[in-house]
């Protein structure tokens, strides 16, 4: 390994960041726990700087340690942490951690999402006199608050991902391409701007590749995805991008909701386009995109500091129920999500969502993508998500300021 050369890209003074706000939130929501334990390689990444298969012990002061079965000699080369050392099982944790001068607390918060049942229970098993708390929140919170080294990621990103969309996207399509060929003309745009390939989603069991490609009626199709736009997607196996049997006729929708990741870092937009003149869109599609323009406005008007997601997502719904949307507003039927948007990083659906139940206030350095969606029977589904920045003055696009529909002649 001497001979390799370091490839620190999280620097040492963010990673230090990350360690003080979980510590922190670790104190708020658990004060009995002496520290975390991180099992996923995402909270890990978050810690440590190096994607690694292992786990990452944070205690409550001091320096972490980063237990790795493989590569040891990969998170050397990536990562600033001065303790990392190899484990084969979750008995050895306790005895390195104490070589290496950390040693376990008796009560330790634990990222419960990271694992398996059956690891769980091995892990339990092999640290048995240690009583293990969920932590799962401490980390969410911390990942929700970004730094100025975070935010200036996802502004790059947010800028490559409005040109894409905006600029480049609208002079290749044309009426008659299938989904799935609009796909990966989206694709190799984003992939020539910097889009690095893999995005994360953080609920269990969720996948996502590239995002949502639909024409026409595909935008209100039944949907296992948790997300408002339907889409065919190129297979049952694969229920993602688009079809390569549905063709975008002319005079219809075409809905775009796809992201952009650069260096783990991700934001959303949804895209609509119309194919055809303006004046051919008929007046109960435009009038509800607008309302959905008008939607995301509302939300973002109200998406500042001190305010609670909650309410935001209250006062939406109820214009939509005022308004007279409120059926197919966030999708149709079954489809329909109980939330406006959510919070976004390192992982799509980011914590905290725009929904009923979350009161933690927003703060200045959180990011949400907002993504007021409407479904119309046999048309497909209108709708705009921007990626907003929490400034101390409020929110702000990183997605770009145009929202209307591209009508392609």
């Amino acid at each position: 390994m001497s001979n390799i050369v370091k490839n620190i890209a999280v620097p040492r003074e963010e990673l230090e960041l990350r360690w003080a706000k979980a510590r922190k939130f670790l104190a708020q929501t658990a004060p009995e726990a002496g520290g975390l334990l991180a099992f996923s390689k995402l909270q890990i990444f978050y810690l440590s700087g190096t994607i690694v298969n292992g786990v990452l012990w944070l205690p409550i002061e001091g320096e972490p340690v980063l237990f790795v079965r493989r590569s040891v000699e990969r998170a050397h080369i990536e990562s600033s942490i001065k303790n990392i050392c190899a484990f084969k099982s979750f008995k050895d944790l306790a005895p390195l951690a104490k070589n290496a001068c950390q040693p376990l607390s008796r009560v330790i918060g634990a990222e419960t999402a990271g694992l398996t049942w059956q690891l769980g229970e091995m892990l339990t098993s092999r640290i048995y006199e240690t009583k293990f708390v969920p932590c799962d929140e401490v980390l969410a919170f911390s990942r929700s608050l970004k730094s100025e080294w975070e935010l200036a990621i996802m502004r790059k990103a947010g800028e490559l991902h409005n040109m894409a969309l905006v600029d480049i996207v609208p002079e290749v399509l044309l009426p008659g391409m299938t989904e799935l060929e609009i796909a990966h003309f989206i694709w190799n745009i984003f992939f020539e701007l910097g889009h690095q390939g893999h995005m994360r989603m953080q609920a269990f069991g969720e996948e996502v590749f590239l995002g949502v490609v639909s024409a026409g009626e595909s935008g209100v199709y039944p949907n296992s995805f948790n997300g408002p736009l339907g889409m065919r997607g190129e297979h049952p196996a694969s229920p993602f991008m688009g079809s390569s049997t549905k063709k975008w006729e002319k005079g219809s929708l075409l809905s775009t909701d796809v992201g952009f990741v650069m260096e783990g870092y991700h934001t959303d937009k949804t895209q609509v386009y119309w194919s055809g003149s303006k004046d051919s869109v008929p007046s109960e599609v435009m009038n509800a995109q607008s309302f959905c323009k008008d939607m995301q406005d509302l939300a973002a008007e109200n998406l500042k500091p001190g305010a609670l997601p909650s309410d935001i997502y209250a006062l939406v719904m109820s214009e939509a129920e005022k308004s007279g949307y409120l059926e197919g507003f966030m999708g149709l039927g079954e489809s329909k999500v109980p939330f406006l948007g959510h919070g976004i990083g390192l992982t799509i659906d980011g914590y905290p969502p725009i929904a009923k139940g979350f009161d933690v206030p927003i703060e200045e350095g959180m990011v949400f993508a907002l993504e007021p969606k409407l479904g119309i029977p046999g048309v497909g589904m209108v709708g705009v998500e921007n990626t907003f920045e929490i400034t101390k003055d409020g929110a702000k696009s990183i997605t770009g300021n145009n929202f209307d529909m591209i009508f392609i002649d």
